[in-house]
């Protein structure tokens, strides 16, 4: 199981996408409860993954080292903004098994959401990493907007030949900042996405399986006929938000519905906790063996409404559609030998990527 685990609810950022921190009194900016807590509940679960987690992680980097000195046998990620990077000792750094870094694509798009000097810190802190020798998966997290163009900020970030892999988010769920969503939609995302997938393509028939995280996981379900996991990031089944009050939540950004409460930390174990499942229209639609729904909080809230969230679907559909158009392509770059399956598999296990943009 992936426990997510809030290290505060503060953050020293204010990206224009995001309210920046959470109000103290709804994620409280210090832990709560007793360490010893949070030891008990991990040890029941002998496959525990533990991913730190906030606003920013590193603010409270005393109560991650805590952690990770407290526990030795569970895999650990981190999702961070990269500005603090040094705060965490660098045998720390070392044991991650996935250190995600927010960064949305090219400097001007990056610095214009998250603010000035921001890519240079992640870049930089990206670079330091590899230095002091991490050698787990180093992912460029983006979150794509419409200053964003999906072909030129992915590739970009793939030349800096820094990061494994790059996984985008469209923020969808909750932003009214959209000018034209339906232009920029169909006149930049969907033929720059078509034109990512075809250098994807063209560089694999080359021996290199770029690392375009939705493309691997959504080619490998479509090779293997394995489905994803519903949903993809496995919120609510295979995956729960610890707060630093202690709340157990089905989803990392549902810190105030009510529906998304599972239990607490002081009260259950993993395998009493709430299971959560998808409902209609994505139980009958035939693309769910490879988006798995995509969002249980998009599913359940639908903040644009239904029509609005038809159209995310129609987006889905559009990647899964090119992917699945190049099965027989890949297909016989497999048997040939050209790649393996194994170099299309991703990720190795659930390390907070969603997979499904």
């Amino acid at each position: 199981m992936l426990y997510i685990v809030y290290t505060t609810g503060q953050c020293n950022l204010q990206c224009v996408y995001c309210s920046g921190s959470f109000p103290e009194h709804v994620v409280p900016w210090r832990v709560k409860y007793p360490l010893k807590s949070l030891v008990r509940f991990i040890s029941e679960d002998s496959e525990a993954i533990i991913a730190f987690y906030g606003g920013e992680p590193l603010l409270n980097h005393k109560f991650i080292r805590k952690v990770m000195d407290s526990i030795d046998w569970t895999k650990f990620v981190i999702q961070t903004n990269a500005t603090l990077i040094h705060r965490l000792d660098e045998k720390y750094w070392r044991r991650f098994d996935t250190v995600l870094l927010s960064i949305d694509g090219i400097k001007d798009v990056t610095d214009y959401y998250r603010g000035r000097g921001v890519y240079a810190a992640v870049v930089k802190a990206a670079k330091w990493l590899r230095q002091i020798g991490f050698e787990g998966d180093l992912l460029a997290r983006m979150t794509v907007s419409e200053e964003s163009d999906i072909y030129r900020d992915v590739t970009h970030l793939l030349s800096l030949e820094i990061f494994d892999h790059v996984h985008w988010q469209l923020d969808v769920i909750w932003s009214n900042r959209w000018r034209n969503f339906d232009y920029w939609l169909h006149s930049s995302y969907m033929p720059g996405t078509t034109r990512l997938m075809k250098y994807w393509i063209s560089e694999m028939e080359n021996g290199k399986v770029l690392g375009i995280a939705p493309f691997k996981a959504i080619t490998y379900a479509i090779i293997t006929g394995s489905p994803l996991e519903r949903p993809p990031c496995g919120a609510g089944s295979s995956a729960y938000t610890i707060l630093t009050d202690g709340r157990i939540l089905a989803c990392p950004i549902a810190v105030y519905e009510r529906w998304a409460h599972a239990g607490h930390l002081s009260q259950d174990t993993p395998k009493t906790l709430r299971k959560y499942s998808l409902g209609s229209p994505c139980t009958e639609c035939p693309y769910l063996d490879y988006c798995g729904g995509r969002c249980l909080y998009a599913h359940i809230e639908r903040l644009w409404g239904e029509h609005g969230f038809r159209k995310i679907c129609d987006a889905t559909k559009y990647l899964i559609d090119l992917l699945r158009g190049e099965r027989e392509r890949v297909s016989k770059m497999l048997k040939s030998g050209i790649v393996s399956i194994e170099d299309i598999k991703y990720p190795p296990f659930n390390n907070t990527v969603e997979i499904i943009p």
